[in-house]
């Protein structure tokens, strides 16, 4: 059960915590909240008591969309309440269309009760069945999403010490917070269409394991798409992995530091003792994983993390990204998406971002932009680089700049 007050409804929130108020108020979710809070971690919760089987608000549903994951306290009378269950159908909506990321915590409640409504989760849900029978449709809902929450990595509290596993939470969100880049979200002039054409070819309705390439030239920007399409579609995986320049990584740690870094990300787990090369299938086979492989310049890197597609289970997804073509097609992917520049006119969108920041006059901001765009050609990189650089000057610095510029016509970004 979760409300707040009109007045911040509209801000976004870190976590959404859905609870049973008479459950879990004034013990579990209350410690849990408090930690979250302790690490700056921007949580909803309701502090008022509200009267059973009161309507659920726009208010609510509002931040619940606003929140960045959702945190069920899954609770032995969390199903006795037409409003929690309500605000669950609400929470896996926003999980399939917004990509929120759920987190049960089944509350000295059996996972296997919940998933297949048995013993006291089934007994609420069959009393409910018979206190609306005239709205059937409604009481499907409430089991399926049930179903769905239950089937989702998460923490059993049977037989845990509390404050380690609020602990370990608490942690675990924290992580994943960090791993999001507060830039993401700004500037993506024309990503949307992107992020639709490599989910087209992900297939994610398909149960099939997949692996995708994301190719193209250094700083057309393969990182931020892949980051974004990770950041959309992970809520849909037991497992998730977004490795960073991976090459680089090779280059400076070896192998087995490679895999030790993979399995740390995907298993949560930051004290693996590794040294050896181990085998990914065992730890894996048997988990829907979405692993992001960025910037992969060495087959080896694909043949000692992602080497074949049983390593893997049933539904997961490997988007690699690579300027190298032929690499992809030596390890057997011939699913390509070619990241492409941008239009004249995306570009020139790209570019208001900043004259606009910068406050620059309607005739400098225009004169700039096409030097800019003259020189970029469409390249992301180039347009962030020599927007950031040169729209912070006047125009005399500016035309100055330019003209060295044209001078040094192989410039690298």
């Amino acid at each position: 059960m979760a409300s707040a007050a009109s007045s911040t409804c509209q801000r976004r929130y870190d976590v959404f915590l859905s609870f049973r108020g008479e459950d879990t108020r004034n013990n579990f979710t209350a410690h849990l909240y408090e930690a979250l809070c302790q690490k700056g971690i921007n949580t909803f919760i309701d502090d008022h008591k509200l009267e059973r089987d009161q309507v659920i608000s726009p208010e609510l549903f509002t931040a619940i969309e606003n929140s960045l994951f959702s945190v069920v306290v899954l609770s032995q009378n969390y199903a006795s309440s037409r409003w929690c269950l309500d605000e669950l159908v609400k929470i896996v909506e926003c999980m399939k269309s917004r990509g929120q990321k759920v987190l049960p915590i089944f509350y000295n409640v059996d996972p296997s009760d919940v998933r297949k409504q048995k013993g006291i989760f089934g007994e609420a849900l069959a009393k409910l069945d018979q206190e609306s029978l005239e709205n059937m449709g409604r009481v499907q809902s409430w089991k399926d999403a049930l179903t769905q929450v239950a089937n989702l990595s998460g923490w059993d509290s049977r037989n845990k010490n509390e404050p380690l596993l609020i602990k370990e939470i608490v942690t675990t969100i924290l992580n994943k917070l960090l791993s999001l880049s507060a830039g993401d979200t700004e500037n993506m002039v024309g990503l949307d269409a992107r992020i639709q054409e490599v989910e087209m070819r992900l297939c994610l309705e398909s149960n099939d394991i997949l692996m995708l390439g994301i190719w193209g030239m250094g700083g057309i920007g393969k990182t931020t798409l892949a980051k974004a399409v990770y950041n959309k579609i992970r809520s849909q995986f037991e497992m998730c992995s977004f490795f960073e320049n991976v090459g680089e990584d090779l280059a400076k740690k070896g192998l087995i530091r490679l895999q030790k870094k993979f399995l740390s990300q995907l298993l949560e787990e930051l004290n693996l003792n590794m040294k050896v090369l181990t085998s990914i299938k065992e730890r894996l086979y048997s988990k829907k994983v979405l692993a992001v492989l960025d910037n992969v310049n060495d087959p080896l890197i694909l043949k000692s993390l992602v080497r074949n597609q049983d390593w893997f289970g049933w539904g997961s997804r490997i988007i690699i990204t690579t300027r190298d073509k032929r690499l992809l097609a030596s390890h057997g992917v011939f699913n390509i998406s070619e990241a492409r520049r941008f239009s004249d006119i995306e570009a020139f969108e790209f570019l208001t971002h900043y004259s606009l920041k910068h406050e620059l006059s309607i005739d400098d901001s225009m004169e700039l932009s096409r030097e800019v765009l003259g020189y970029a050609q469409g390249l992301p990189l180039a347009l962030e680089v020599l927007g950031s650089f040169l729209f912070s000057m006047t125009r005399e610095e500016w035309r100055n700049q330019l003209n060295k510029l044209k001078c040094t016509p192989n410039l690298k970004f």
